[in-house]
């Protein structure tokens, strides 16, 4: 992973120059657990500004710190980093979930897997999250403007096949739509698209938002090439941000995924 990792810090020091809501600061983030291990994986957009500040904007400290910085790392730019700090970040993204995991945003996908028998936590973890742009940004990704959302995504469009191309995953869960479709963009493939009733969101005057799972196959992603089959499931609902998720749907897209899902080593 430091071919990777140094390919990543490299992109984030040039990058910290440019105008934008990049928080440059923040180390990259290409995953949160361990990838060496894992076969399974979530993805998503991009890490939380959380995982670097509290509610207030103010950087995290001491226990509550999740992942280096600039200044925990005694560094004034990412160009300045050596073998020793990448080994550090790539540390602190493998054990994640063994010191201050911010389970109020991971502990949703915990739910929806748990059944099928993976977990993020434990001393045996089976799962991992890997974001499409390893870059945190001091807003939502909702919030930004459209056209620096399509940049950081075409600056990273290599980080998620990078990344799995070095690791032994097998199966990945896409968490929404937008992570969807960007995906399919990245790997040219339509995955299969089925309308789940039981996944509909309620928003009492308002139109039902249908839901909707998502499986296929690919073999390449952001054109590099994985040299394996590569299963994917997903659901258009983003469970962490969409307005009328309930417990009952969450359970419900993990009785369909516990109903698909085989064991690599099967």
């Amino acid at each position: 992973m430091y071919a990777s990792m140094t390919t990543f810090v490299d992109r984030l020091d040039r990058m910290q120059t440019q105008p934008g809501s990049l928080l440059s600061w923040g180390c990259p983030v290409p995953f949160f657990g361990d990838l060496s291990s894992a076969r399974f994986a979530t993805v998503g957009i991009n890490p939380s500004n959380r995982e670097f500040m509290d509610v207030r904007g103010r950087e995290l400290q001491g226990d509550q710190r999740r992942l280096p910085t600039l200044r925990s790392l005694g560094l004034t730019r990412w160009g300045e980093a050596n073998a020793l700090h990448l080994r550090e970040i790539l540390e602190a993204c493998a054990l994640y979930f063994h010191r201050n995991p911010y389970d109020r945003w991971f502990g949703v996908l915990e739910h929806v897997f748990e059944p099928s028998g993976l977990s993020f936590y434990g001393r045996n973890p089976s799962a991992c999250h890997i974001d499409l742009v390893p870059f945190a940004t001091r807003t939502k990704w909702t919030l930004l403007p459209g056209d620096e959302r399509r940049r950081l995504l075409a600056s990273t469009s290599d980080a998620l096949g990078l990344l799995l191309r070095d690791s032994n995953v097998e199966v990945l869960m896409l968490n929404g739509r937008s992570v969807v479709d960007h995906f399919e963009l990245l790997t040219n493939v339509q995955l299969d698209c089925s309308a789940m009733e039981s996944w509909n969101l309620r928003r009492g005057d308002s139109p039902t938002v249908r839901g909707f799972a998502y499986a296929g196959i690919v073999h390449q992603v952001g054109g590099v090439p994985l040299r394996r089959r590569l299963r994917v499931y997903g659901y258009n609902h983003n469970l962490q941000s969409s307005f009328g998720i309930s417990r009952r749907v969450v359970s419900s897209i993990g009785r369909w995924f516990e109903s698909i899902y085989v064991p690599a080593a099967a």
